[in-house]
């Protein structure tokens, strides 16, 4: 009977060990362990990091050559479609003719003002000493003048004396009355020569203006061609449509030729080639301060079964700070140190799950129980999720 008691008390000291230990198992897997929680969504696509450039025709016009083909890869400055110029180009080959006939006058104009001004300095430089010699000979006239009028003076007094006769005295005043008259007659020339010499120079003076008015006409014509020139370049290069950046055009708006097109009309859109891959995603507004920058994340493919293909990990870098349309906007960047046998590009949609928090499932049975004790829930509502 000892034997039989002692054989059922080591069964059931055996029974509570294992029992104990099963307990104090479970209590550390309880407290210890974590739990991952996620914040989840459909609704989430990649992106270029560099947004899409979106190709529009910049002025109105018929489509007379297009090569905008989905999937095709340009580069930045190809021309993809181009419209009508006929107008703009027969008004440009008119301007650049005018321009052409302008300068030619120009130039002649500035020459012939220049050869005036050239001969003004000459016949001012020869008038001068014309006018040098002119007054030299008045000088030498009066003093010839007054020579005669005291000759005739002193032989007044002789004539008084007795000494000579009365026709010398007059043959000599006569001289003296000649040699004054001549020495008037010479400076009536000199002012008739300063005067003819101010009105010619005056007279090319206004030649000069003249000449400079023209040319200055002819220049603003000249500036305002060269403007219209630019202007109508300027039109022909915004009726050429060309790729905004070096990518794949993702987008196409069918414009065959001959078809018109409005000012702002979007004809496709260019996906950048380069540059890394983003996410973004549109949360409930639940997210909202649940979400933050720096988290981790993965983003399940729709069109690529994840557990094919697996998930992108991801790190959420930027979060909005309001709900618009009763979402909250998140992006995420793809991290490039996980290889992916996906072919990732610009559009593919898929579901996005976000690390919020990491709890032990004690925490997370606690939150259970508080939200099933809630008045709210006691009321029939339903409680809100915890992740």
């Amino acid at each position: 009977m000892r034997s039989l008691g002692a054989d059922n008390q080591r069964r059931t000291l055996a029974g509570l060990a294992v029992a104990f230990a099963v307990l104090g198992a479970w209590g550390a897997w309880l407290f210890l362990a974590r739990v991952t929680l996620y914040e989840v969504t459909a609704d989430a696509r990649l992106e270029a990091e560099r947004a899409g450039y979106t190709v529009e025709a910049a002025a109105a016009g018929r489509v007379v050559n297009t090569r905008l083909t989905l999937g095709q890869e340009v580069k930045a400055g190809d021309v993809l479609a181009e419209l009508d110029t006929d107008e703009q180009r027969h008004r440009l080959e008119e301007e650049r003719a005018r321009l052409s006939t302008v300068a030619p006058q120009i130039e002649a104009l500035a020459r012939e003002a220049a050869s005036e001004q050239q001969a003004v300095e000459d016949s001012r430089q020869a008038n001068r000493v014309a006018l040098e010699e002119a007054r030299a000979r008045v000088r030498e006239a009066d003093s010839s003048a007054q020579f005669k009028e005291e000759e005739a003076q002193r032989l007044a007094g002789l004539y008084k004396e007795g000494v000579i006769a009365e026709m010398e005295v007059l043959r000599v005043r006569a001289e003296a009355r000649s040699r004054r008259a001549e020495v008037e007659s010479l400076q009536h020339a000199v002012t008739r020569l300063e005067r003819q010499q101010r009105t010619e120079e005056t007279e090319r003076r206004v030649r000069i203006d003249k000449l400079l008015r023209e040319k200055t006409e002819l220049e603003g014509q000249r500036a305002t061609t060269a403007a219209t020139i630019g202007r109508l370049q300027n039109e022909i290069e915004r009726r050429t449509i060309r790729a905004p950046a070096s990518g794949q055009l993702g987008e196409v708006t069918p414009s065959k030729e001959g078809a018109v097109v409005s000012a702002g009309d979007k004809l496709g859109t260019v996906v950048p080639s380069a540059g890394a891959l983003k996410i973004i995603a549109e949360f409930p507004p639940s997210a909202l301060g649940r979400v933050h920058a720096g988290q981790g994340a993965r983003m399940r493919l729709a069109s690529f079964p994840w557990t094919q293909y697996g998930s992108l990990p991801a790190v959420v870098t930027r979060i909005a700070g309001e709900v618009r349309d009763g979402k909250i906007r998140v992006e995420l960047s793809v991290r490039g140190d996980a290889p992916t046998s996906i072919p990732l590009q610009h559009g593919l949609p898929g579901t996005v799950e976000v690390e919020v928090e990491q709890v032990s499932p004690a925490t997370l049975l606690l939150r259970t129980v508080r939200l099933l004790t809630t008045p709210s829930n006691r009321e029939g509502r339903a409680p809100r999720s915890a992740g």
